[in-house]
């Protein structure tokens, strides 16, 4: 029912075009584009999306320009550390009696330092479950569990057969570099230390996978544990039926505190100024800045143990602009009343550990799915990791300083509108966004003549 489609994400972090030279630049280009193209040959030819995902990350930890198996950055001991994950869902209802709406599963591997390809574990550690699709008992050497830390997760590789590599295949020269120049306080000249690579696909049975790995961040602590292999905050994907998972926020409350006389009753002993809440949703999805009104109500000495609320409250708003890059991304989602199912999946690079603190996979999904508005992914993805979203605002005033809140996330949303069973042919939509320097990203779009049209970028403009 689905037109395949995938979208590969190289890193994100403060860079800038006169510190990426056109020779590093190429490199990039290159490599992504490569992959983008042999992913898509695999989804075209039937692959299913998880191994299609996997595919193409085993393809960039294998190469040294991406920070990722052969090329993760060094822990602050100037040891090796990587992390990966996996996650799945369907738009559609699931195989051998799977229920679509509950079909979700995912894996997360920590702490690996010679598994060739930590995506592959994580992939093994997914569909090694230790029970069939009716919960009858296996010997497949898998469990339940979501996450797994080497060592032990590691003798499980080998119980596996994946493939091992000494620390001498992990070591290049020019990630070395940087941990030292760290060690020493000396500014990198191109840093791509936040450079968790990942992909997302969507197969021709509206089956969706992310699969993200990472070597971490450089100089980060022994031990460290990132969002890459964090459910919900470094990836995420989800599926839920139209319509039927809204919440009715209802109109913005004042919280007003009360204080009961001896008698037991209320009374209000003086007027104070209150200001009014912003709702969550009209917050960040009106594409609007609200501007709390002030009300004066009578109201008495505050007392925490006693709280009523009150529609006192007014709110004014003025439009404020998106970049049109996210605009585009938004237009094309069919906005219909009729959508049936819709799922999302996602994968997050930048700052970690500001992706821990917001949950930030996991909470773009909700916007998109609890809104009582229909809110494409695209502009929720803009809600956490665009300009001024939650991801910045995490940082407060370290923003631009330590790196923190800085960061990107792919995606790609998937929808079946009511009748689909007349044979329709479905598209996904890609979705992207970033608030820092730029993130490398390849993708595969449809063009206004209806064809295919393969992108690679690294800024909001074009690289010249």
């Amino acid at each position: 029912m689905f037109q395949p489609t995938l979208i590969i994400h190289g890193g994100a972090g403060a860079l800038q075009r006169s510190t990426l030279p056109p020779d590093l630049y190429s490199q990039y280009h290159a490599s992504l584009l490569s992959y983008l193209r042999s992913t898509k040959d695999l989804l075209d030819k039937g692959t299913p999306a998880l191994d299609a995902a996997v595919h193409a990350v085993s393809l960039m930890e294998d190469d040294e320009l991406f920070n990722c198996g052969r090329g993760s950055v060094f822990t602050k001991s100037g040891t090796i550390e990587m992390e990966a994950s996996v996650m799945i869902t369907s738009v559609l209802e699931g195989q051998e009696g799977e229920d679509g709406g509950a079909f979700k599963r995912a894996a997360g591997v920590i702490g690996l330092k010679n598994v060739r390809h930590p995506i592959r574990l994580a992939r093994e550690s997914l569909l090694r479950t230790g029970h069939d699709a009716t919960g009858t008992p296996t010997a497949d050497g898998g469990s339940m569990h979501s996450q797994l830390a080497a060592p032990y997760v590691e003798e499980l590789a080998r119980e596996w057969g994946l493939e091992f590599k000494p620390d001498e295949w992990f070591f290049t020269q020019r990630r070395w570099d940087e941990h030292r120049r760290g060690l020493e306080g000396k500014e990198e000249p191109v840093s791509m230390s936040q450079g968790t690579v990942g992909c997302v696909c969507l197969d021709r049975w509206g089956g969706l996978a992310v699969a993200t790995s990472t070597g971490g961040m450089t100089n980060k602590f022994p031990g460290r544990i990132g969002d890459t292999p964090t459910l919900g905050a470094g990836f995420w994907a989800e599926r839920w039926d139209g319509g039927n998972n809204k919440i009715d926020v209802g109109a913005p409350k004042e919280m007003v505190y009360r204080a009961p006389s001896s008698e037991g009753r209320q009374h209000c002993a003086d007027s104070t100024t209150n200001y009014s809440l912003r709702t969550l949703w009209d917050d960040i999805f009106g594409n609007r800045t609200y501007k709390p009104s002030r009300e004066t109500v009578p109201r008495a000495p505050s007392s925490p143990w006693f709280m009523c609320s009150t529609n006192i409250c007014t709110i004014t708003c003025s439009s404020t602009d998106i970049p049109e890059e996210q605009q585009a991304l938004i237009d094309r989602v069919p906005h219909v009343s009729s959508v049936r199912k819709r799922a999302i999946a996602l994968s997050g690079t930048g700052n970690g550990d500001s992706f821990l603190r917001v949950a930030a996979a996991r909470t773009a999904c909700a916007i998109a799915r609890f809104s009582p508005h229909e809110v494409p992914a695209a502009a929720a993805v803009t809600a956490i990791a665009g300009p001024g979203g939650e991801l910045q605002r995490s940082a407060g005033p370290r923003w631009q300083k330590t790196g923190e809140g800085e960061g990107g996330i792919i995606g790609i949303e998937a929808r079946v509108e009511e009748g689909a069973e007349d044979g329709r042919v479905f598209r996904g939509t890609v979705v992207f966004d970033f608030n820092c320097g730029g993130m490398w990203r390849a993708w595969i779009e449809t063009g206004d003549d209806g064809h295919e049209v393969e992108r690679v970028m690294v800024f909001r403009e074009e690289y010249h």
